[in-house]
């Protein structure tokens, strides 16, 4: 039974920024039903039910550096405070006077709270006593801060030039804290010009442990008065890029124990690191992790998924047992498991590269079969080894759907995620070209029904590459970026240095380069990548009788978040690609 737009939009609950304050866990819960975020919570009490948090405010919700921060805290003698997603202010902070400041990375220390918050100028470390709102501004810089870190007596953060990404060149910082209020003098620990350093977390030792990628993959280091010392190094990464703040790739657990989340590819896996460095892996039925590792007790809390199994929060033993307790459960389709398409990891060879794919049949069975080709969005990102409800929609309709991890992707190293700088719209098309000829050589993909879909950046890879030959029939771009080189000014402020050093010879897409048919859609309130480039080049194409269709959509940002207009664009995809079919004889699966 095929998916309906309407369902998809409706069952993708999500769940993030996962923590463990006061005894209990924490984390906010997003519903594309209401179109709200709430912080939810659960304490380890017997017969604990999930309690969801009743707020004045609409959404819980972090604009920090465009992408978002920790947007909660707790502090003993206050309770919860959290960031208002309408408004970009704290609530539950008492006096406070309204400000332009965007707040993230909220951060509990004694009866204070810690904070990152963010104007046009640049960055404020700042301390708040919420009982006053009287605010002391610790560190400020005109680049960025993030994580603030407290320790006994210490405060560690993450310190970036703002002409630089912080997974290219990002430092950790740390500095006494005084008696009265203050900071110290600062003193770098890690990090550089050729280095990503990310995630402290002081330990009882005393000892500050951080994901550095020095070796070349972000791994585990412990830094002390002693030196620094790596802990655990592979050949793996062991941290995502740090698109939002205050991520949580590994756990500090009692007896010197570490729970860290290691990434080969798109496959993530739970590992223990033992006092003696020996690492164990924790089976689990999982194979996407989101960043935000907890700890209650000797128990690991994560958020986990996998390609068939929705995304859930659970505990985790780490006694061996390998036991997992689910605490809040996903939004499984029971009634479709017997039609859900299983991707398989495939690897390619692109110019002499290794990129990897997962390739998901249609659900209907039959090949060659229509494919979509999607590149993923960032592009310093990844494609997600879990259950995608918006892949199962076209599976279930006779569509294959391949996710490529283009030159340029994350969880490969610093090497290959680096691949892309000064070639962005060549290396990544080339990719998603090569695995779409391959699939039509060995039979799974119908040669003229091949097509290309992206958002955000891969929107901007999609729309190159139906700007050249190759094998696309079509391309849908969402939330695209059109013109690289002007969106180094129209981007939010993190993410300027982002488009500089991708910025290629290739350059804005251009309505005369376009070869074949596309669809647009696009949020009008779309602080990212704003629309104006896209409605010049929507009716450049319309000129040119390419353009299938130019969807604006109203009151809408970057993300399709919300139920309605996420059904809106899916039937609208699919009524594109049905189009193509058609003229070209091909009977869609309707």
């Amino acid at each position: 039974m095929p998916l309906t737009a309407d369902e998809v939009a409706r069952v993708r609950r999500s769940y993030d920024w996962l923590a463990g304050l006061a005894g209990g866990l924490h984390w906010v819960e997003s519903s594309p039903r209401s179109g709200k975020a709430v912080v939810a919570s659960w304490w380890p009490s017997p017969g604990s039910r999930t309690r969801v948090s009743e707020l004045p405010a609409d959404s819980v919700g972090s604009t920090l550096h465009a992408y978002g921060g920790m947007p909660y805290g707790w502090l003993p003698s206050h309770g919860m405070v959290l960031v208002d997603a309408s408004a970009g202010q704290l609530h539950g902070v008492a006096g406070l006077p309204a400000t332009a400041h965007s707040y993230g990375d909220l951060a509990g220390s004694g009866d204070e709270l810690l904070c990152v918050r963010e104007d046009d100028g640049g960055d404020e470390l700042v301390a708040i006593e919420p009982a006053t709102g009287t605010c002391r501004v610790l560190r400020a810089t005109d680049g960025f801060l993030a994580s603030p870190t407290p320790g006994r007596d210490r405060l560690a953060w993450v310190q970036w030039d703002r002409a630089v990404m912080p997974w290219d060149s990002s430092e950790i910082w740390i500095a006494d804290r005084t008696a009265y209020g203050s900071i110290g003098r600062p003193r770098r620990v890690a990090g550089g010009p050729d280095e990503s350093a990310v995630q402290p977390r002081w330990g009882e030792d005393g000892a500050l442990y951080f994901l550095s990628d020095r070796s070349g993959w972000w791994n585990l280091y412990r830094w002390s008065v002693g030196g620094t010392e790596a802990l655990a190094p592979m050949d793996v990464d062991c941290a995502r890029a740090p698109w939002e703040s205050t991520y949580a790739d590994y756990v500090l657990l009692p007896e010197n124990r570490i729970g860290m989340v290691v990434q080969r590819g798109p496959s993530h896996h739970l590992v223990l690191v033992e006092p003696d460095g020996e690492v164990v892996r924790i089976e689990l039925p999982y194979t996407s992790i989101k960043p935000y590792l907890a700890a209650l007790g000797s128990r690991i809390a994560l958020i986990g998924s996998s390609p068939t199994r929705a995304q859930e929060v659970v505990l985790v033993e780490t006694d061996g047992s390998d036991k997992i307790e689910i605490i809040r459960a996903g939004t499984d389709r029971a009634d479709l498991a017997a039609v859900l398409s299983i991707p398989e990891v495939m690897r390619f060879s692109s110019a002499g590269i290794e990129v990897t794919g997962l390739f998901y049949p249609a659900a209907t069975g039959g090949a060659p079969a229509p494919l979509i080709v999607r590149p993923h969005p960032g592009p310093t990102h990844q494609s997600n080894l879990r259950l995608d409800w918006e892949v199962q929609f076209f599976t279930s309709r006779g569509f294959a759907v391949v996710d490529v991890d283009y030159r340029g992707s994350t969880g490969y190293g610093r090497q290959f995620r680096k691949a892309l700088d000064g070639h962005w719209g060549r290396f990544d098309v080339e990719d998603c070209r090569t695995v779409a000829l391959h699939l039509i050589e060995n039979g799974s993909a119908r040669r003229g029904a091949v097509f290309i879909s992206g958002a955000s950046a891969g929107g901007y890879t999609a729309l190159r590459a139906v700007s050249e030959d190759g094998p696309f029939a079509l391309a849908v771009a969402r939330s695209a970026i059109v013109d690289p080189g002007r969106w180094t000014v129209t981007a939010p402020r993190f993410q300027r240095p982002h488009a500089a050093v991708l910025a290629g010879a290739d350059g804005r897409v251009a309505a005369t380069e376009v070869l074949r048919p596309v669809l647009l859609i696009h949020g009008v309130e779309d602080p990212v990548a704003p629309i104006a480039d896209v409605i010049e080049l929507a009716d450049a194409l319309n000129d040119r009788q390419l353009l299938v269709r130019m969807i604006r959509l109203d009151g809408v940002g970057h993300y399709l978040s919300d139920a309605a207009t996420l059904s809106a664009a899916l039937e609208a995809e699919l009524d594109a690609y049905r189009a193509v079919l058609r003229s070209a004889g091909i009977s869609p699966a309707e």
